[in-house]
Parts: C-alpha cells; sequence; structure tokens
C-alpha cells in the first residue's frame, strides 16, 4: 500500500498541488493539530478541502488522533525536548491512542500524511508512518518534496 507524506511550508500551492497530482494522491489525511491558522494560508482546512476536491479531484479529511499534543508539540517548540524525546514522547502516544486499530487502512491507501513541517526528518507525519507500517507491514511510503535521495522512511 502507498501512503505519501507532505508538508505545505515553504511550497506555492502550484508545487504543493503538483506534487500531489504527480503522487497519485486520492486522500488528503491531515495530520495537524491546528488546522485552521490564518497562517497556513491555502492549506487552511476549508479551503484546502476545496483546492484539493476541485484541482486534484482529491478528498480531504482530518484525524487529530494522528497530531500531537498541544504540550508535546509545545515542548518540542519551545526547546523544551530535543527531537529524540519528542520522537519518543509521540510513539508512545499513537501507541496509547492504538491509532493503528483506529486508523482504517482504506483512507490511508493512496493518501498524502498532511502537515506544516516542509521536510520529514523532524516532523510527526513521518513518525505516523513508520509507526503504521511497523504495525500493519507493507507500507510503501514517500516523502513528497523532498531532494531525489535526500530522505528515505524504512519500508
Amino acid at each position: 500500500m502507498k501512503v505519501s507524506t507532505i508538508g505545505f511550508t515553504k511550497k506555492s500551492a502550484q508545487q504543493f498541488f503538483e506534487l500531489l497530482r504527480g503522487a497519485g494522491v486520492k486522500r488528503i489525511v491531515d495530520v495537524r493539530l491546528n488546522n485552521g491558522s490564518q497562517l497556513a494560508g491555502f492549506a487552511k482546512k476549508n479551503d484546502l478541502a476545496w483546492f484539493a476536491r476541485e484541482l486534484c479531484d482529491v478528498e480531504y479529511i482530518h484525524v487529530p488522533s494522528l497530531a500531537p499534543t498541544k504540550e508535546l508539540l509545545s515542548g518540542y517548540r519551545k526547546g523544551e525536548i530535543s527531537w529524540d524525546t519528542y520522537e519518543t514522547r509521540f510513539n508512545a502516544l499513537m501507541k496509547t491512542r492504538r491509532i493503528e486499530s483506529d486508523l482504517s487502512r482504506e483512507d490511508l491507501s493512496d493518501g498524502c500524511l498532511l502537515c506544516s513541517e516542509d521536510q520529514p526528518h523532524h516532523c510527526h507525519r513521518r513518525l505516523v508512518a513508520e509507526y503504521l507500517n511497523k504495525h500493519w507491514g507493507d507500507l510503501e511510503i514517500e516523502h513528497l518534496g523532498t531532494k531525489s535521495g535526500e530522505f528515505h522512511s524504512a519500508s
């Protein structure tokens, strides 16, 4: 099963939607905690759902259970915890939430996990994809918008 990930930061709307179209994405799976911020521009929840449908014939769903808690995200952004600590705590959170049982494979099949981070290196969308691959197996993970060979997830 193919799963993509993408961040909207540092991408124009044209680049963003061309990446989705080029990857054959059928559904955007929004994993952001805050998806209604004015700072999100074209990726603000209602705008993104409309653009995805109209420009790419792509469905949009928001799955807040795949987002970190406000406290965890804030701790990392403020530098109060390291990336390694964030990763450990977020993986524990996904385990507690049992995301592998609550999310259907159909929702993720040919889907694209979306958040704001430009690259997947220090982003929870990568952690979600890797966690689900560990539990479900057989996921082909592609991080859209990275330079060829720059980043590979275990798949």
